[in-house]
Protein backbone atom coordinates (compact mmCIF):
# COMPACT_ATOMS: atom_id res chain seq x y z
CA UNK A 1 0.00 0.00 0.00
CA UNK A 2 0.97 3.55 -1.17
CA UNK A 3 0.14 6.61 0.15
CA UNK A 4 0.06 10.50 -0.23
CA UNK A 5 -2.31 13.49 1.87
CA UNK A 6 -5.20 15.01 -0.60
CA UNK A 7 -6.94 17.93 0.03
CA UNK A 8 -10.02 16.52 -0.30
CA UNK A 9 -11.30 15.83 3.05
CA UNK A 10 -11.81 12.36 2.80
CA UNK A 11 -10.06 9.37 1.92
CA UNK A 12 -10.20 7.86 -1.47
CA UNK A 13 -8.75 4.29 -2.52
CA UNK A 14 -7.04 2.88 -5.84
CA UNK A 15 -6.34 -0.74 -6.46
CA UNK A 16 -3.95 -2.47 -8.88
CA UNK A 17 -4.60 -6.13 -9.33
CA UNK A 18 -2.93 -7.19 -12.38
CA UNK A 19 -3.04 -10.52 -14.00
CA UNK A 20 0.70 -11.70 -12.43
CA UNK A 21 -1.51 -11.61 -8.84
CA UNK A 22 -4.25 -14.31 -11.31
CA UNK A 23 -5.33 -15.62 -14.57
CA UNK A 24 -8.49 -15.59 -12.94
CA UNK A 25 -10.55 -12.58 -13.02
CA UNK A 26 -12.98 -14.59 -10.34
CA UNK A 27 -9.57 -14.57 -8.06
CA UNK A 28 -8.72 -10.77 -8.71
CA UNK A 29 -12.73 -9.60 -8.81
CA UNK A 30 -12.34 -11.77 -5.38
CA UNK A 31 -9.56 -9.48 -3.93
CA UNK A 32 -11.00 -6.08 -4.68
CA UNK A 33 -14.14 -6.91 -3.23
CA UNK A 34 -12.68 -7.44 -0.07
CA UNK A 35 -10.39 -4.71 -0.65
CA UNK A 36 -13.63 -1.93 -1.52
CA UNK A 37 -15.49 -3.55 1.12
CA UNK A 38 -13.04 -3.40 4.50
CA UNK A 39 -12.37 0.09 2.96
CA UNK A 40 -15.48 1.36 3.24
CA UNK A 41 -15.82 0.11 6.60
CA UNK A 42 -12.92 2.22 8.18
CA UNK A 43 -13.03 5.24 5.27
CA UNK A 44 -14.41 7.58 7.69
CA UNK A 45 -11.93 7.12 10.17
CA UNK A 46 -8.81 7.59 7.78
CA UNK A 47 -7.23 10.71 6.91
CA UNK A 48 -7.47 13.08 4.14
CA UNK A 49 -5.30 10.33 1.61
CA UNK A 50 -5.02 9.05 -1.79
CA UNK A 51 -4.41 5.14 -1.02
CA UNK A 52 -2.78 2.75 -3.51
CA UNK A 53 -3.13 -1.12 -3.15
CA UNK A 54 -1.13 -2.99 -5.35
CA UNK A 55 -1.63 -6.94 -4.51
CA UNK A 56 0.68 -9.35 -4.72
CA UNK A 57 0.78 -13.08 -6.52
CA UNK A 58 0.22 -14.67 -2.75
CA UNK A 59 -3.19 -12.66 -2.18
CA UNK A 60 -5.12 -14.70 -4.85
CA UNK A 61 -4.40 -18.22 -2.82
CA UNK A 62 -4.94 -16.61 0.66
CA UNK A 63 -8.80 -17.19 2.97
CA UNK A 64 -11.06 -14.63 2.61
CA UNK A 65 -11.11 -14.33 6.50
CA UNK A 66 -7.45 -14.02 6.83
CA UNK A 67 -6.70 -11.50 4.24
CA UNK A 68 -9.52 -9.29 5.65
CA UNK A 69 -7.56 -9.69 8.87
CA UNK A 70 -4.26 -8.39 6.97
CA UNK A 71 -6.02 -5.32 5.12
CA UNK A 72 -7.38 -4.30 8.18
CA UNK A 73 -4.22 -4.58 10.11
CA UNK A 74 -3.07 -2.01 7.08
CA UNK A 75 -5.72 0.42 8.07
CA UNK A 76 -4.50 0.51 11.60
CA UNK A 77 -1.19 0.82 10.89
CA UNK A 78 -2.27 3.91 8.77
CA UNK A 79 -3.90 5.01 11.73
CA UNK A 80 -1.18 4.71 14.26
CA UNK A 81 0.54 6.92 11.58
CA UNK A 82 -0.89 9.77 10.52
CA UNK A 83 1.11 11.07 7.09
CA UNK A 84 2.94 14.40 7.79
CA UNK A 85 4.12 16.59 4.74
CA UNK A 86 2.40 15.69 1.20
CA UNK A 87 4.76 13.90 -0.80
CA UNK A 88 5.09 11.25 -3.89
CA UNK A 89 3.41 8.31 -2.41
CA UNK A 90 4.80 6.90 0.20
CA UNK A 91 4.54 3.15 1.63
CA UNK A 92 3.32 1.82 4.26
CA UNK A 93 3.98 -0.80 6.46
CA UNK A 94 3.33 -3.77 4.52
CA UNK A 95 2.44 -7.53 4.99
CA UNK A 96 3.68 -10.14 3.20
CA UNK A 97 0.84 -11.15 1.43
CA UNK A 98 -1.15 -8.81 0.40
CA UNK A 99 0.75 -5.77 -0.52
CA UNK A 100 3.86 -3.71 -1.32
Amino acid sequence: MRYRLNELGHARLGLAISKRVSKRAVERNRIKRLLRESFRRVRHQLPAVDLMVMAREQAAGVPGSILLREIDGLWKKLLASPPEIPEPLKRADDTSTIVR
